[in-house]
């Protein structure tokens, strides 16, 4: 359970840093670019336990967290352009 809040808390400030790396013009708010900050910590952190780059019970650290979060901004850009483009 504390491996999830850590997760969590370290994601919020992903967010807002891959936000801050991210090029172009986001139209994402401060709760969605804290959502997909979130997303990417928890990415990273089951994706390395998946891969085997992490324990059963430990988070991914601050960097593959910000990595994580811009694979997420990045799909979720896409997605956003593609819907209003249509």
């Amino acid at each position: 359970m504390w491996t999830l809040i850590v997760a969590i808390v370290i994601g919020f400030i992903a967010g807002l840093i891959a936000r801050a790396i991210h090029p172009g013009d986001d139209k994402a708010g401060f709760i969605m670019t804290t959502l997909l900050g979130i997303a990417g910590s928890l990415l990273a952190t089951y994706g390395g336990r998946f891969l085997g780059l992490y324990d059963e019970n430990s988070a991914a650290g601050f960097i593959a967290s910000v990595i994580g979060a811009l694979i997420i901004l990045f799909i979720y850009n896409m997605i956003s352009k593609r819907s209003h483009r249509v």
